[in-house]
């Protein structure tokens, strides 16, 4: 997630210098370092969770549909509306190192990812149906996003690019989380319902908390901030490579 969790570009960088210096002789060598840097642990972890979920029967089609589209068309803007400029002018839009961008994205990871999907677990042992099918939604596509955003990174997407993904899909599930709030809350009139009353008051905060947090971070994050700065960036460094050939 750029501004909620995200892999670190500095190491991308510097590989992807590293692979303009080689001969034609290493790239084996070349395509070998490039699918290592896509398959990293974070990433294999979110697939992992993707295979997961996809394979129970707990993902609607609309948001499978949802994930393999995006990506084709991601992929196709990357190459054709916003292709990468050069390895010198594709490092991230905030300093990696920022202590406190580092708390906000490990924050989002707790509430967004670690927690809902205890709450998943813990439900299948509680025997909590609905509110399995209304966290589902919300950690597929978050594991979808976070594995999408490893390969922008890996494969040297543009910054737009970047920042296009983790809007994209912040918005999206954004739309999730409403409805698990909704099903949280409606849980007391339900019959169906057969947890505990510790977990009925940990859905609702842990509902409430992520739809506080991503709200947040596509409201006050990363349109005002992280989208323009994004094509800021993309668009000067145009101008001076344009400059440059002249």
């Amino acid at each position: 997630m750029s501004g909620g969790v995200g892999p670190n570009n500095d190491d991308v960088v510097r590989e992807e210098t590293k692979c303009e210096q080689k001969t034609p002789r290493s790239r084996r060598q070349t395509k070998s370092n490039f699918l290592r840097r896509i398959f990293s642990f974070q990433q294999l972890n979110s697939l992992a969770l993707v295979v997961v979920l996809s394979a129970s029967g707990m993902v609607a089609i609309e948001d499978f549909s949802f994930v393999v589209l995006s990506s084709f068309y991601m992929y196709f803007m990357s190459k054709v509306a916003f292709p990468t400029l050069s390895s010198a002018h594709n490092q991230s839009v905030f300093d990696d190192n920022n202590s406190l961008l580092i708390l906000y994205c490990f924050l989002g990871a707790v509430i967004g990812l670690f927690l809902p999907v205890g709450y998943i677990f813990e439900g299948i042992l509680e025997g909590d149906k609905e509110g399995i099918k209304a966290a589902t939604p919300h950690v597929f596509l978050l594991a979808s996003q976070l594995f999408l955003e490893g390969v922008a990174f890996s494969d040297g997407f543009s910054l737009p690019m970047r920042a296009l993904v983790s809007v994209v899909y912040n918005s999206t599930r954004i739309y999730t989380v409403m409805s698990w709030v909704r099903s949280e809350i409606s849980k007391v009139d339900d019959e169906h319902f057969h947890g505990s009353r510790r977990r009925l008051l940990i859905g609702r905060v842990l509902a409430i908390a992520n739809m506080m947090y991503w709200s947040f971070n596509l409201f006050g994050f990363l349109l005002p901030f992280y989208l323009p700065r994004a094509f800021k960036r993309y668009y000067s460094d145009a101008k001076k490579i344009k400059d440059k050939d002249r």
